[in-house]
């Protein structure tokens, strides 16, 4: 725990399969013509995905966005009779904690042949379909007012002059989040005692705690607070929205990476529909729709496009976690964090 790994250009690079069809189905045939799931990216993304999927399919393709720690706890609340089919997006922690409580099922998708296999489970509980990197997004102008730089360390967000100047997601709600506080833990030697700490040394300087970590690149690039915890793609998408005074930088100690993931909704009302869609997001033309709508993380599939927009990871380090644990740790840990730091927001 808490060791460097090879940059992560090395960690993300892409390797030689070819991408041998779209859309492919699932092997058991299925006359579902609707399927319903829950979307963890950006809104424009899962409305994008949703139109194109119908598109490709002909089965019409209905979502509700949620954030990874929102998606699960109402995957839960729903028990055995789940209003979703499948799960796209939001980190594997989170299919991993869906898995925890017998949320998720076993699919192993044809297309999963040409995603490497350390993006996707060996059981077959969730394979990944993105990748991104986490991130300070930080607004010049504010922090010039300030007198301060744009952190580039873990340590640099505990700066005073930074009070309420920070914003954050929840890690019970959010993905993001959550990403954050695993970091902690693998920069502690797996101290979980020393990562709710440096949050508890962190809440004075946060301004609030949204449900999803997303959102947060947009109140530092609307000047509300100097930086925000996010993703470099969600960064990088506001900024070529035209919030030209934000700025990325990466902690020099390290982040974890998020893998972005799908999977198949336990006791799905339309399962042939819901393996359908998990097959066509695989593929490297459904992967290379997120730049389309400027969201810029590194896709899984070998062939699809790497554009310059995509943050150029070799400049950051990556904390090698161990993805099974961290999701494991979820609810325990997210439980520490209402307890001792904050609670989760509320609505």
């Amino acid at each position: 725990m808490g060791r460097y790994t090879r940059k992560a250009a090395a960690f993300f690079a892409i390797g030689a399969l070819a991408l041998t069809g779209c859309g492919a189905t699932a092997a058991a045939g299925g006359s579902d013509d609707s399927m319903t799931f829950v979307c963890s990216p950006q809104e424009d993304w899962c409305q994008l995905v949703a139109a194109e999927f119908t598109k490709a399919s002909g089965i019409k393709a209905d979502y509700v966005r949620l954030s990874g720690g929102e998606a699960v706890a109402r995957l839960s609340a729903a028990g055995e009779s789940p209003e979703f089919d499948a799960w796209f997006g939001g980190g594997a922690d989170g299919h991993i904690a869906a898995e925890g409580e017998g949320l998720i099922e076993k699919f192993v998708p044809e297309n999963a042949a040409q995603i490497p296999d350390k993006y996707k489970d060996p059981e077959g509980f969730w394979t990944g379909v993105y990748m991104g990197a986490l991130s300070f997004c930080s607004n010049n102008d504010v922090l010039n007012k300030l007198g301060v730089a744009a952190p580039e360390s873990w340590s640099d967000l505990l700066n005073p002059k930074l009070k309420k100047n920070v914003a954050m997601a929840h890690p019970g709600t959010s993905g993001t989040a959550y990403q954050a506080l695993w970091s902690q833990v693998m920069l502690n030697d797996g101290s979980k005692d020393a990562a709710i700490d440096y949050f508890a040394k962190l809440h004075s300087n946060v301004l609030q705690y949204s449900k999803s970590g997303s959102a947060l690149g947009q109140m530092a690039g609307r000047g509300e607070v100097g930086v925000g915890v996010i993703f470099a793609q969600d960064c990088q998408k506001f900024i070529n929205e035209g919030f030209t005074q934000l700025t990325t930088t990466f902690p020099k100690e390290g982040a974890t990476f998020e893998v972005g993931a799908v999977s198949l909704i336990k006791n799905a009302k339309h399962p042939e529909a819901a393996k359908k869609f998990i097959e066509w997001s695989l593929t490297a033309e459904a992967q290379d729709l997120a730049a389309t709508v400027g969201t810029y993380s590194v896709p899984t599939n070998p062939a699809a496009v790497i554009t310059d927009d995509m943050v150029d990871i070799s400049k950051t380090e990556m904390l090698d976690a161990d993805i099974r644990e961290m999701g494991e740790s979820r609810n325990e840990l997210t439980a520490r964090f209402d307890r001792e730091v904050a609670p989760a927001p509320k609505g």
